[in-house]
């Protein structure tokens, strides 16, 4: 399947051989018990629905994969598994704010460098673990991951990357030399806003049976219909990051214009800081973007006088939404906007968004 492009790929990872009279993609497999003498004895510890999306996804990612009911599920899995109390960590100060909230419940020690860095061999030197997020979630930062991935190896440290922004077709860290991909699949890779689910995929055999039985040991098991939505999903991938980065180019190219915007942000973007570095290791660049308005009170009269854009905390699905991200907690700018491009068409998205916008203006500041 390697030789084949983006879209096919998608559409048949993880797919069974076919059958005369059989579904496509198989339904999913509701049981907890199994009639012993097989592969699956009880639903805690295996299904084969779950094996049928490892497979997809772990032949997009180019490793092997396991799955778990939420991106939380999976990179507080992947901590517990590879850290032991007194370990060093070294995490993007820029990353996802959640992580280091988990982190400080560990008895470990988290270095905290921005995603552009400087990443040197004194950040790296007696680390467990790099954890690298890129593009950075939500500031859009990009850093080397092969680069990276040499000097941490050097120092004797195994190097993740959270893939969510990317996904496993925009990026694939495993073959720039990390050991680790992990993703909330609640993203694009379902794609559609309906499901939570996570996965992470490595290249050590070893790793990837722990993370099995840590899984199974913790109960923190992906339902099987939850599994099936998101192979369901994952057959569109490639035609919906198509359309998202094309809306995202159209609306950064109308935005970096625009007298109430600033910061625009887009690795897609030549204009951007991080595009050089986006563009050798990214194979796609998705429908994320970010800006910043003047205050937090003009991106709620944004969001209140667009009628396309949808105020919510997640991205990559259909529907184009927009998020404070200040609300949450994250170190940025009150007016920061994250913006996911969904799958309107270009022409209705920008005449929206940049009417919105003009609105949001004109109107009196509450």
């Amino acid at each position: 399947m390697s030789e084949w492009g983006d879209g096919t790929r998608c559409v048949h990872a993880g797919a069974a051989e076919p059958v005369a009279g059989q579904p496509f993609l198989a339904g999913p497999v509701l049981a907890a018990p199994f009639h012993l003498g097989a592969d699956d004895f009880y639903g805690r510890a295996g299904n084969p629905t779950w094996r049928a999306l490892e497979s997809a996804i772990g032949a997009l990612d180019g490793g092997l994969c396991t799955v778990f009911p939420s991106g939380m599920a999976a990179i507080t899995t992947l901590l517990r598994t590879v850290l032991s109390p007194g370990d060093v960590i070294a995490i993007p100060a820029d990353g996802y704010y959640l992580v280091r909230t988990f982190l400080a419940g560990l008895d470990v020690q988290a270095r905290e460098v921005p995603t552009v860095g400087p990443w040197t061999r004194e950040v790296v030197e007696g680390a467990r673990l790099v954890l690298l997020e890129t593009p950075s979630n939500p500031g859009l930062d990009v850093c080397d991951i092969k680069a990276i991935a040499e000097l941490a190896h050097a120092a004797g440290a195994l190097v993740a990357v959270d893939n969510t922004t990317a996904t496993p077709i925009g990026q694939r860290p495993l073959e720039l030399g990390a050991d680790i991909s992990v993703a909330s699949d609640t993203k694009a890779v379902a794609g559609h806003s309906d499901v939570l689910f996570g996965h992470i995929s490595v290249t050590d055999e070893a790793l990837w049976t722990e993370l099995q039985r840590q899984r199974s040991l913790s109960g923190a098991i992906p339902g099987p219909f939850e599994t099936w939505m998101v192979h369901r999903g994952l057959g569109t991938l490639d035609v919906r990051l198509a359309r998202q980065a094309e809306n995202a180019a159209a609306l950064v190219a109308k935005l970096r214009g625009h007298e109430a915007v600033a910061n625009v942000r887009w690795p897609g973007s030549p204009d951007d800081p991080s595009h050089a570095v986006a563009a050798r290791q990214m194979r796609r660049f998705g429908g994320v973007f970010t800006f910043e308005l003047a205050s937090a009170d003009l991106v709620a009269r944004f969001l209140a006088t667009s009628r396309l854009v949808a105020s919510a905390t997640s991205f990559g699905g259909l529907h184009s939404t927009a998020d404070r991200r200040a609300q949450w907690g994250d170190p940025v700018p009150e007016g920061l906007v994250r913006f996911s491009a969904g799958l309107e068409d270009s022409h209705d998205l920008v005449l929206d968004v940049v009417g919105a916008l003009d609105r949001a203006l004109a109107s009196p500041v509450q």
